[in-house]
């Protein structure tokens, strides 16, 4: 009989190599390979497993006429706008965050609302028994919700429980980390295990109609742990951002099969759990009713919904022969130091002796490339010590030729600062107009550094 053939995965990304090293070839990590007793195979089993022998599968064709998926409310509209309209049937979420960000909170909101409404919700716990889930739902005044708890970590009695009954229109497992299968050997949380353990539960979903939602703990640099696959696996994938020291939280989509992508829900964690924002921009803009130099008001875009953010710098002049530093938090420190090196190439401003802090106020991180004016009228406004009006926002997106660029969405930009009592916008020259915010444009970035210094 042929000897059977050992892998080994890399705990950190998933790969698989034949031999044990002490750093894994694709990551770079060291000491995550780790040999995977569950899936060895032999020679007869591969050779096997790629003959014939398998049924027909049922063929359809692209233009054939299928329903919308149904869709079932959270109860939480901040939730469901980062759903794309809340929870799909038959459907795998995963939501992964900090340790203490609020993510069981959110999803026992989520589950009460629901039962509430008559539909049946199991919520799992892996991590926590049963009766701390129930403590901490009368905390939150959720005491009455029949939500059905239990504290279990084996999928096979998950599913033989589930299984037996009607299944739940919504399942929450928190976490994926937490489980484990008797088919696949390992402990909890290694990449088979979490692989097969997920694996198991979102069949299950599939053929029983369930929406399932599992919680995912993430590393230290903030990426969801365990095996890559598991977010190829699942359907819509939700980070929940912030820091615990602050009130706000942010629920970002970055994948979801039924919807958009990079739709964003807002919610300040107080005493009585999650509390919904319907006007995020109120967050990130502080009193204006004194002009500041190097701060301006950039309306930035998540996905559908524009969001008032404040861009603020500082300047700081530095004795001769000192290295000035650069500090970004928010933003991209490459790109700020693009910004800088187009402000001094082609606009003749010089940073080279000073040191530039730039912060996007609220705890707010900004990836749209439409902050480049923004940013930039922060620099210079901070480096001339001439305030931005503070009745007006700013955006754009500067190449490095200096040109001024227009941006997508620029009339949803300009009617929310209309809305929010903005009256005056520094923008491309070649951007539309929008109600009542009258708008000055530029074609480059020379034109409009000369207009902040009143050239």
């Amino acid at each position: 009989m042929a000897k059977p053939k050992k892998r080994y995965v890399c705990q950190q990304c998933g790969s698989v190599t034949a031999q044990w090293a002490g750093q894994c070839g694709d990551c770079g990590d060291w000491n995550t390979l780790v040999e995977d007793a569950g899936a060895v195979v032999t020679p007869f089993q591969a050779k096997h497993n790629l003959q014939g022998g398998g049924r027909m599968i049922s063929m359809s064709g692209l233009d054939a006429d299928v329903p919308l998926p149904a869709r079932m409310a959270s109860g939480i509209a901040e939730l469901d706008r980062a759903l794309g309209g809340g929870f799909v049937e038959a459907s795998a979420t995963l939501i992964g965050g900090d340790p203490g960000i609020g993510k069981s909170t959110l999803l026992l909101q989520a589950a009460a609302k629901m039962a509430l409404q008559g539909l049946g919700v199991a919520y799992v716990s892996g991590e926590e028994a049963a009766d701390q889930v129930r403590l901490r739902a009368r905390r939150l005044g959720l005491g009455n919700a029949p939500v059905q708890l239990a504290a279990a970590t084996s999928v096979r009695d998950i599913l033989t429980t589930l299984g037996g009954a009607q299944p739940p229109a919504l399942l929450i497992i928190d976490s994926i980390q937490t489980m484990h299968s008797d088919l696949i050997e390992g402990a909890p949380g290694t990449v088979s295990q979490v692989r097969a353990s997920a694996q198991e539960l979102i069949r299950f979903a599939k053929e029983r109609g369930t929406a399932l939602v599992l919680v995912g703990h993430v590393t230290k640099d903030g990426s969801l742990a365990g095996p890559r696959v598991l977010e190829h696996m699942v359907d819509t994938v939700l980070a929940f951002e912030g820091e615990r020291s602050h009130q706000y939280r942010i629920l970002r989509a970055v994948k979801n099969r039924f919807g958009g992508t990079d739709e964003i829900g807002v919610f300040a964690m107080q005493s009585e759990g999650l509390a919904e924002v319907g006007n995020p921009s109120s967050l990130f803009l502080t009193s204006r009713d004194d002009s500041v130099t190097g701060t301006v008001v950039f309306p930035a875009l998540e996905g559908t919904r524009p969001v008032l953010v404040e861009i603020q710098a500082l300047v700081v002049r530095l004795a001769s022969g000192a290295t000035p530093r650069r500090a970004v938090v928010g933003w991209d420190s490459g790109r700020l130091a693009m910004i800088l090196a187009v402000l001094e190439a082609r606009c003749g401003l010089s940073f080279s002796t000073s040191e530039v802090y730039l912060n996007i106020a609220g705890g707010y991180r900004v990836t749209d490339p439409a902050a480049d004016l923004a940013v930039a009228a922060a620099l210079v406004s901070a480096l001339s010590e001439r305030p931005v009006a503070a009745d007006a926002v700013a955006f754009g997106e500067i190449a490095l030729s200096g040109e001024v660029r227009p941006v997508a969405h620029g009339a949803l930009r300009l009617k929310e600062a209309g809305k929010l009592g903005f009256t005056r916008a520094l923008a491309p020259a070649a951007q539309g107009k929008e109600g009542t915010v009258a708008l000055t444009g530029f074609r480059n970035l020379n034109d409009f550094v000369g207009h902040m210094l009143g050239r």
